[in-house]
């Protein structure tokens, strides 16, 4: 199983810039970006949190298990 970020539908969604994102929950854009594409080992629940909140959304909304 490979786990996959939807931040980005998600954003697009909710016609929002990463960059608001960013400032929104306290992390930085370079940061913000390797989330959004995937490129992080982990994510702090903290975090996770934080952009379920601002988005409106569930964590299940931003990330999906599919098969590798």
């Amino acid at each position: 199983m490979e786990i996959v970020v939807r931040l980005d539908v998600m954003l697009a969604t909710r016609k929002m810039k990463s960059r608001e994102l960013a400032d929104r929950i306290g992390i930085s854009e370079p940061n913000l970006s390797l989330l959004k594409s995937g490129k992080v080992k982990g994510v702090r629940f903290e975090t996770l949190a934080k952009i379920c909140d601002v988005l409106e959304c569930q964590p299940g909304d931003l990330l999906e298990a599919v098969p590798s």
